[in-house]
């Protein structure tokens, strides 16, 4: 087969225009074209009055040798890749091991699915609750402000991700197609198949509580165990190599492959791991608010007359600004058409996060608008960066009245520098609730300021960002990992032999998709260790 890219029609172009485009593009007649699917659909929205499709297709055709020779300069025609997964190893039948992962996010999840389908029978510890129970207690703390710390938007089956926009787009590397992996396995879990082909898929969070019940159940099914309210403790050590995990139930479980998982909020075991002198540093994130709009208003500035049509859905964006005291303000997890979510994990400490269902119909959008840091600006030492999330998320519990409500002001009011004491026109989405006060109290100084200028920036790109009455909600402080577990070329920590680092909470991804790539590759070096190869 080969693959065609850059094709690109009006937005409502006619049925039959695709056929006629490729046809165009290879300049052969219809009778040579026999098939084609899509591979990539999006748009090019920078010119609002005349928005285009963009597609890539795999097509099949006559005499294929030939329109390679002849096309095969052209960046745009070239060979279908081979995208399915191909395993790298395969437990040997006198395995007396099991390799044990902990956490059950997407990291998680698809390091233990690697391992089950490779037969090596993993166990996966997950802290928190199964994703069904872990739902009941999550929208339990949002409607009646009661937090559990081991079963919230953070911790339980699913990981963070269960409770976001689903996204499962990333800029990452991928040339062995990994990624292809995950989404036809979300897709054979009950993802819609458009995952395979859009260009920035989502699922949303209903979809992805089902799908998720799913793939555990393949996993159990190919020999894989998994243990819910296990967390892990410590872990047991002889001369620098891993023998052991221990949990908090006080039960031990020998092995000397251990994945580490971890979600960005994995705050104890952190501190664990650094108590038992695994290298960890502290790494740079970013900490803002949530800031909402009509999304009306976004599908307007985004797609002018054409918003609203069903094959663009509800607008996104994505923003940056350099500010004059050298910070940079992004625009970070934006859900289009969601609402913002309780996020706080400890208690006595308020954070938020955004969230969207799969159709994205509700009245607001909102994104974090975030300002990055690095530990030259938080407390010294590997959880520096974890004691100052913790300051600002007390604050933020202070500020909102100290019964979980959040922290909240209207746009208007935060560039002028004064309280907000009403609501306008853009109602918080945000459960429990919001206090409306001077978000300034809860953030540091410089963030405020680089907030200050960016917004007004934002304006010039997106007419109404800056909009009086949107509503900014705080804090947002879980956006990335604080620490790095530090690993080699062979995934191992550099210093503890038989522990893999992996995924978000370690430092090594960013996002659903990124840490499920992250969690077979880690998976496919612990397979390799086991039967005896190198990664």
């Amino acid at each position: 087969m080969l693959r065609l890219t850059e094709i690109r029609l009006p937005l409502d172009h006619p049925e039959g225009a695709l056929r006629q485009a490729i046809l165009q593009r290879l300049g052969i007649p219809p009778e040579q074209l026999h098939a084609f699917t899509l591979f990539r659909r999006g748009y090019d929205a920078r010119k609002r009055s005349a928005i285009k499709l963009v597609y890539s297709v795999d097509v099949e055709v006559a005499d294929e040798a030939a329109l390679l020779a002849r096309w095969g300069g052209d960046g745009g025609v070239g060979p279908t890749p081979d995208m399915r997964y191909h395993q790298v190893s395969h437990a040997p039948s006198n395995l007396e091991e099991r390799p044990v992962v902990v956490g059950f996010g997407p990291c998680g999840l698809f390091a233990g699915l690697i391992l089950a389908e490779m037969g090596f029978r993993p166990i996966i510890l997950e802290r928190g609750k199964p994703v069904r129970e872990r739902a009941k207690d999550t929208f339990g703390f949002w409607r009646q402000r009661q937090l559990d710390p081991e079963s919230n938007v953070q911790f339980g089956e699913g990981g963070a991700g269960t409770f976001s926009d689903g996204k499962l787009h990333s800029q990452i590397k991928d040339p062995g197609y990994r990624g292809r992996k995950v989404l036809t396995e979300f897709v054979a879990a009950g993802a819609p198949e458009e995952i395979l082909y859009i260009s920035k898929p989502h699922i949303g969070t209903f979809r992805l509580v089902s799908m998720i019940e799913k793939m555990r159940a393949k996993i159990i099914a190919l020999g894989g165990e998994v243990r819910f309210q296990s967390r892990l403790e410590g872990i047991e050590l002889a001369a620098g190599q891993l023998v052991g995990a221990r949990l908090a139930s006080g039960e031990q479980i020998a092995t000397r492959h251990l994945i580490l998982a971890l979600g960005h909020s994995a705050r104890d075991t952190f501190a664990m791991l650094v108590g038992q002198g695994v290298t960890v540093e502290p790494k740079s994130f970013s900490i803002g608010v949530r800031i909402e709009h009509p999304q009306a208003l976004i599908d307007r500035a985004r797609f002018g007359a054409a918003a609203g049509h069903p094959l663009l859905g509800a607008a996104d964006y994505k923003l940056v600004h350099h500010c004059t005291n050298d910070r940079s303000v992004y625009s970070f997890c934006m859900c289009p058409g969601g609402q913002v979510v309780a996020a706080a994990s400890e208690p006595g400490r308020v954070v938020t996060n955004g969230m969207s269902q799969y159709s994205r119909a509700e009245r607001n959008a909102n994104s974090g608008l975030v300002v990055g840091i690095t530990p030259t600006d938080f407390p010294p030492g590997p959880l520096g960066g974890v004691e100052l999330q913790r300051q600002l998320e007390e604050a933020a519990f202070v500020a909102g009245g100290s019964d979980y409500s959040a922290p909240a002001q209207r746009v208007g009011d935060f560039l002028a520098g004064i309280p907000s004491t009403a609501l306008g026109g853009v109602e918080p989405s945000y459960t429990p609730g919001i206090k409306l006060t001077d978000l300034s109290r809860c953030l540091p100084e410089f963030v405020v300021r680089a907030l200050r200028e960016a917004i007004p920036a934002f304006e010039r790109q997106i007419k109404g960002f800056a909009m009086a009455d949107a509503l900014m909600t705080g804090v947002e402080t879980r956006t990335s990992s604080p620490v790095r577990i530090r690993r080699g070329e062979d995934y191992q920590s550099v210093n503890t032999r038989g522990l893999y680092p992996a995924g978000e909470g370690a430092g090594y991804a960013g996002g659903i998709l990124s840490a499920a790539v992250d969690g077979i590759r880690v998976a496919e070096a612990v397979a390799l260790d086991l039967a005896g190869r190198s990664p």
